[in-house]
């Protein structure tokens, strides 16, 4: 009963309570005139043309009886008049009171009543003692990817979401969520907003603009992450309140480019002073060659803490052999980087253009900036309105589909030193990457996925590097929260900073055997403000020091599983 009157309480309360109740109330009230006017009737037809006479009550008592087809047969009329008036309330009565009233009932009262018990399911409000949260306001692809993360590091959020129904889909799947409108101040003041870690504003770029100045007004110290879909929405965001517009589209795109050119070494992220960067082993002479003998640490004073072959990130051995495929995974100042140049200087770099197939907004933004780096591009797409808006910045443009041999063959493919994916279709990139890769052996294939579970297949498919849109936003999300530099290795690869564990103290790595027993690759190890990256099997892990390390969450998670680290 206490449950069945809050509920009540809170229907009462309810803004489409008032619309509900005056329609059922209306109809009660139509209901009631009829009554009264048929048991008037029932008083002359008796006293006039039955001759009989009966109290009020009779009268109320005979309509009801007949109206609801209850019939006692007690009272009854001899005249045709009487007949004919009784058959009238009676259909009336089946209509009015058997039909229309339990409609009325349920889809006035009783449906709303449910709807009201539904919304109670949701929460409102953050608890009170709510803080250091993320408020996030959409469970797009980004979020989904970004929400993995954060249980993986236990850090508390919600889910703002303004649509009922997706919000109780939530709130069934144990996702936190609060249901509210997300142009409402009150909305945020009962998400806690002022003691939140940071906000993201992932709608489209109209509704983020308006977040982002409704929450302003209400804390106008709160982060402020905002998703930007048009580059030209990034200083309207920016203007309205955001502390970090991320234009993630375009940068999908530049991301891609940089992986499209495999003539030098390329940065892709950096710690402390320190820059990772990706070596392309293919027309260089370590082909074919082990790490010892590639000797790249005594030439050129660089380590090497991974190696990428076909999209899996593998632990640095010694006597790993090097394949025209390996992508190794360095680490060093600028000086460095810049003289591992020098193992493309005597090979010839293929003068082709590079192949985008896809020119939407990340196919564009990778051909803009393969156009500033003097790089030549093909585009295929096919709309027409695409390629003439890319034209400027291609060497040649080709309208069509690219599942055509001949235009595949016309725009270069069996040629082209690499080509780059963007198509919003997994299925069609797969498709491209595997027809692609029949076609040039030697290509070297650069893709965006959309599901995270298409990764393995896009890398048998023939991809060389894989990156999704998902990932790159949650990465840069997730690096602003910690404050850290954004460093995009490939999909599903992140850089950990973990204390050492005590179980580690004064170990080897070679004794730790934290690659061995996790696939983990320890690229750096922190005491006292030095970072150490020069490391070799013998390298001790010292109290109180900090390790870097290169994986994915599933080997993050056998770390702290094995030897208790914390992230």
């Amino acid at each position: 009963m206490k449950f069945v009157g809050s509920q009540l309480v809170y229907y009462l309360r309810d803004k489409d309570f008032k619309r509900n109740s005056k329609i059922l109330f209306r109809y009660l009230a139509l209901l009631g005139i009829v009554v009264i006017i048929y048991s008037i009737l029932f008083h002359i037809i008796m006293a006039q043309v039955e001759g009989q006479n009966h109290s009020w009550i009779t009268g109320f008592y005979w309509t009801l009886t007949v109206m609801s087809t209850l019939g006692f047969g007690d009272i009854t009329f001899e005249s045709d008049i009487g007949r004919l008036f009784s058959i009238i309330v009676l259909v009336s009565g089946i209509i009015m009171l058997l039909i229309v009233l339990p409609f009325a009932f349920i889809r006035h009262f009783y449906v709303p009543l449910l709807e009201s018990q539904d919304k109670n399911r949701v929460p409102r409000q953050v608890p009170e003692v709510t803080r250091n949260h993320i408020l996030i306001c959409s469970n797009d692809v980004i979020a989904r990817d970004l929400i993995e993360r954060l249980l993986q590091e236990q850090t508390l959020f919600y889910i703002i979401e303004n649509d009922l129904s997706k919000a109780l889909k939530y709130h069934d799947e144990r996702v936190p969520v609060i249901f509210g409108e997300l142009d409402s101040q009150e909305t945020y003041a009962r998400a806690n907003i002022k003691n939140a870690k940071m906000l993201v504003a992932n709608r489209n770029d109209i509704l983020n603009t308006k977040i982002i100045l409704t929450i302003r007004a209400i804390s106008p110290t709160i982060p402020v992450v905002a998703i930007a879909t048009d580059d030209e929405s990034v200083h309207v965001q920016e203007l309205s309140g955001a502390n970090h517009v991320l234009p993630v589209k375009r940068w999908l795109g530049e991301q891609l480019a940089n992986r499209v050119n495999a003539q030098h070494t390329r940065p892709i992220g950096q710690y402390e002073d320190l820059f990772i960067a990706e070596l392309p082993v293919i027309n260089t002479q370590l082909v074919s060659k082990t790490i010892k003998e590639a000797g790249l640490r005594q030439k050129f004073g660089i380590s090497i803490v991974a190696i990428w072959e076909r999209g899996r990130l593998i632990p640095v051995q010694r006597t790993t052999k090097l394949t025209y495929e390996s992508v190794l995974v360095i680490i060093g100042n600028e000086d460095q980087l810049k003289s591992v140049d020098e193992l493309f200087y005597e090979h010839t770099i293929n003068p082709n253009p590079v192949l985008v197939i896809g020119g939407g907004k990340v196919g564009l933004a990778a051909v803009k900036l393969l156009c500033k780096n003097n790089i030549l591009v093909n585009l295929i797409d096919k709309d027409p309105e695409i390629c003439e808006k890319a034209s400027p910045f291609c060497n040649k443009v080709f309208a069509g589909r690219a599942s055509d041999y001949e235009l595949l063959k016309k725009a270069g493919v069996l040629e082209a030193p690499s080509v780059l994916l963007s198509t919003n279709d997994d299925t069609m990139n797969i498709y491209l990457a595997s027809y692609c890769r029949q076609l040039n052996k030697e290509l070297r294939i650069v893709s965006r996925i959309s599901e995270a579970r298409n990764i393995d297949i896009m890398h048998r498919a023939g991809a060389n590097f894989v990156l999704s849109y998902a990932t790159l936003g949650s990465e840069a999300i997730l690096a602003i929260s910690k404050g850290h530099e954004l460093t995009v290795l490939g999909e599903g690869i992140s850089l950990f900073i973990t204390p050492t564990p005590s179980s580690l103290e004064n170990k080897s790595l070679l004794e730790s055997g934290i690659g061995a027993k996790t696939g983990l690759s320890v690229i750096a190890i922190k005491k006292d403000s030095k970072v150490f990256t020069l490391l070799t099997t013998d390298t001790l892990l010292p109290p109180g020091a900090e390790i870097v390390m290169l994986g994915n969450t599933e080997m993050r998670n056998k770390f702290n599983e094995i030897f208790g680290g914390q992230d």
